[in-house]
């Protein structure tokens, strides 16, 4: 597969994603949109407006500005940044960020059909918060932030769903590729060390770590595992995006106390 048409497939994947997202926010009475999600400082409107501030703007809007302070559940740069878009649509309701959402994705989706990009490593010409991703990264990531928030959405109002989408798939198998460095940057796993990382419905993946302390990919393990981890997709996402304690059952064979460590420490991505 070449770049023009990997990144058309990103693009397939994150429209499908913003449509599940739309749909079930468009489903929610006012009052849920109140709701507390596993994010700190965020309830449902601050994840959909979150949504809606970064759409448009890749859809050609203008940078927002706001006096955002310093709240307490931000840290970083970014963080500061992404409250933007929530302090600035606190006042509107649910039905207008439902339809902002969705004119913005309609737009930048006819308009990346129109002028599909085709160099994976060019900058695009309109990105936000000034971050110097590539299309790769760009196309890559918006189906994994979106689908993340969907969920983040389900949980919060207890409608579960949505865990066997192509977005679900694709989120569940770039976040499996953070394992190498949660094993050498966050564990400090011993050289050779191997670890297989099974979750339903991706296929396995397996790390080591390098003699010179680099976690590298395995295409194929010759070797026992020192640590295999089995869980189902909404435990590993939960786990590898910062969100919660593993709903499901986590499975840990070989070295307990190492497999642990691993699984206490999975989270990538905010």
């Amino acid at each position: 597969m070449d770049d023009q048409q990997r990144l058309a497939a990103y693009v397939e994947v994150w429209k499908q994603a913003v449509d599940d997202l739309v749909a079930l926010l468009g489903s929610l009475p006012e009052e849920e949109w109140s709701t507390p999600t596993d994010l700190p400082g965020w309830d449902v409107r601050a994840v959909a407006s979150h949504t809606a501030h970064l759409e448009s703007r890749l859809a050609g809007a203008p940078e927002e500005t706001a006096d955002v302070g310093e709240p307490p559940h931000v840290t970083g740069l970014m963080g500061l940044y992404t409250e933007i878009g929530v302090l600035n649509r606190r006042e509107r309701s649910g039905a207008e960020i439902v339809a902002e959402i969705r004119a913005a994705a309609d737009a930048r989706y006819a308009a990346l059909l129109a002028d599909p990009p085709t160099d994976a490593t060019e900058l695009p010409p309109v990105i936000f918060g000034g971050v110097p991703w590539t299309w790769e990264t760009l196309l890559r990531n918006r189906p994994l932030d979106v689908w993340m928030h969907e969920q983040d959405v389900r949980r919060a109002v207890g409608r579960p769903g949505g865990l066997d989408s192509a977005a679900a798939r694709h989120t569940a198998d770039y976040l499996a590729e953070g394992l190498g460095y949660v094993l050498v940057k966050k564990v400090g796993a011993a050289p050779h060390t191997v670890v297989v990382l099974e979750v339903e419905g991706s296929e396995p993946v397996a790390f080591t770590v390098t003699p010179g302390g680099r976690g590298e990919p395995l295409p194929v393990v010759d070797r026992e595992p020192t640590v295999t981890l089995r869980m189902d997709r909404e435990s590993f996402v939960c786990l590898a995006g910062g969100r919660r304690a593993a709903p499901g059952r986590v499975e840990i064979a070989g070295d307990a106390e190492l497999g642990q460590r691993i699984v206490d420490s999975l989270a990538t991505t905010p």
